[in-house]
């Protein structure tokens, strides 16, 4: 992604997480919907539906008749749903004893969920992990050896106050710990050049998700369903009504959207939020694959090039990270086998991007071929000298990298009672999606302490025109710069 992803500099407005409201204006249309319809309004009380096939508020219909959609779910006819579908708009009061529906347990749904308690407000985190939380925040273990793999987020830095609390917070507990291994840039041909040690680059210490599965281990007022891939989002009676195909999982006063990609856009594409959707839609994400493979015997330095754990890596088409997990993790607890992550380059992996829930298994083998070719060109090996790993897997990513960002904490729809929070939203990177969990959460928080009487005062990003992104494939991060001088470069993870 070396257009892809932009290099966030210090913003002032970052660390004190101040929100200004935005005005809701439905009746102009913004050069990005100039050529939607206009977006029309639907009204949901508390009253009871009526008949047996109620609009979204349980409402019978009355100017149009209904009639089954001829949509599919290819990326055309979610968006045309997106644009044509009327805006939901509470008018019942807020509960005494609110209750927030998060969608997504990544970092920035869980630091949401987090916040929220502190404030006093109860949640629910709903998550599609089958082995735990996380999102991009993702580690997988193959037995029985063990092997172990950070699949997605390598490592963080920190720049911003808050989040550096909750980072002491986590080193006390144990949860994380500093990465003390070398790291730098690798020049295709093996030569290498190491990033200085000055600016402290943190690792949970059994693999990302371990922190993710963490962060709410002593929380009181936050509730976690996992696996649900929530399906549906109905408003009834004031509240929003979430299922998993067919099957009620709750209801809630307020929505929190804290995942992206084809399912949030098809989850958001006939749920009344058309503000919300639109803002989604305009989100573009790159592709990435992710090669886990483990080897018997140490991969060959090259000669007069400094043992190192990690390396962005440079002049490869189809590589662009390579990390040694098993030193990163284990350290000098175990010599073999030797398990590493590579990333591909956005440009690889566009060319080679599949439905990421079947890959085929051609593509699959092109795939892995090309990646260990790459490492081979990385680290200056002749062709097919390279071993064989003893173990592989190849993942793509879909949805990796944001290509483009509104550069705001959050967004938030008072009338619709709906946010959406999420690294992308000021760049890629876990020190991101922690803020912006942070700050939806008090945003919701100041929201429900008004009652909802001045919905227009909270309303905060609908219409916020996007920048695009530019950096390195796998992403940036804050601080670190190569020995040659190059500028310092923000973090930056993948996401699922």
């Amino acid at each position: 992604m070396a257009t892809l992803v932009h290099s966030i500099p210090s913003i002032s407005f970052l660390s004190s997480l101040t929100l200004q409201p935005l005005k809701i204006k439905t009746h102009k249309k913004s050069p990005s919907t100039s050529r939607s319809e206009p977006i029309k309004t639907l009204t949901c009380s508390t009253s009871k539906p009526n008949n047996k096939s109620p609009t979204m508020d349980g409402r019978k219909p009355t100017s149009k008749k209904t009639r089954k959609s001829s949509y599919g779910t290819s990326r055309r006819s979610v968006l045309k749903k997106t644009f044509i579908q009327e805006q939901v708009t509470f008018t019942s009061q807020l509960s005494s004893d609110p209750h927030v529906g998060i969608i997504g347990g990544g970092m920035a749904g869980l630091l949401c969920a987090l916040s929220l308690e502190k404030r006093g407000v109860k949640s629910t985190v709903f998550d599609t992990g089958i082995h735990g939380l996380g999102g991009r925040m993702g580690t997988r273990v193959i037995d029985p050896q063990p092997l172990i793999f950070d699949h997605a987020a390598q490592f963080f830095t920190v720049s911003d106050p808050r989040f550096s609390e909750l980072v002491d917070d986590w080193l006390e507990k144990g949860l994380v710990r500093q990465w003390q291994g070398i790291i730098g840039e690798l020049e295709v041909g093996g030569r290498f050049l190491p990033f200085p040690s000055s600016t402290p680059r943190y690792i949970s210490v059994n693999g990302m998700r371990s922190l993710a599965d963490s962060i709410l281990s002593q929380t009181c007022m936050v509730n976690v369903v996992r696996p649900c891939w929530i399906s549906k989002l109905e408003p009834f009676n004031g509240m929003w009504h979430l299922s998993e195909n067919g099957k009620p999982c709750g209801q809630f006063d307020i929505i929190v959207i804290a995942h992206n990609g084809k399912c949030a856009n098809r989850l958001l594409a006939s749920s009344g939020l058309p503000l919300i959707a639109r803002q989604m839609k305009t989100l573009g994400l790159s592709s990435i694959w992710a090669l886990l493979a483990a080897f018997e015997d140490p991969l060959p330095i090259p000669t007069g090039a400094t043992p190192f754990e990690g390396a962005f890596v440079k002049g490869v088409d189809s590589l662009s990270w390579m990390g040694n997990n098993s030193a990163k993790l284990l350290g000098s607890k175990t010599n073999s086998p030797h398990c590493w992550t590579f990333f591909s380059t956005a440009a690889y992996g566009k060319r080679n991007k599949v439905p990421q829930e079947n890959i085929p298994t051609a593509t699959a083998e092109k795939v892995k071929t090309g990646m260990l070719e790459g490492v081979e060109a990385a680290l200056g090996l002749p062709k097919d000298s390279l071993q064989q790993p003893i173990y592989s897997r190849v993942q793509l990513w879909g949805a990796a990298l944001p290509t483009n960002t509104p550069g705001i904490p959050c967004i938030f729809d008072p009338h619709g009672r709906a946010g959406i929070c999420g690294d992308w939203l000021l760049g890629s990177n876990l020190e991101s999606a922690a803020l912006s969990g942070m700050a939806l959460a008090n945003h919701i928080a100041d929201y429900l302490r008004s009652g909802g009487a001045r919905p227009e005062e909270f309303a905060l990003g609908l219409n916020k025109e996007f920048q695009t992104l530019e950096g390195h494939d796998i992403g940036q991060f804050s601080g670190l710069e190569s020995s040659t001088g190059a500028s310092p470069i923000q973090a930056y993870q993948l996401s699922t």
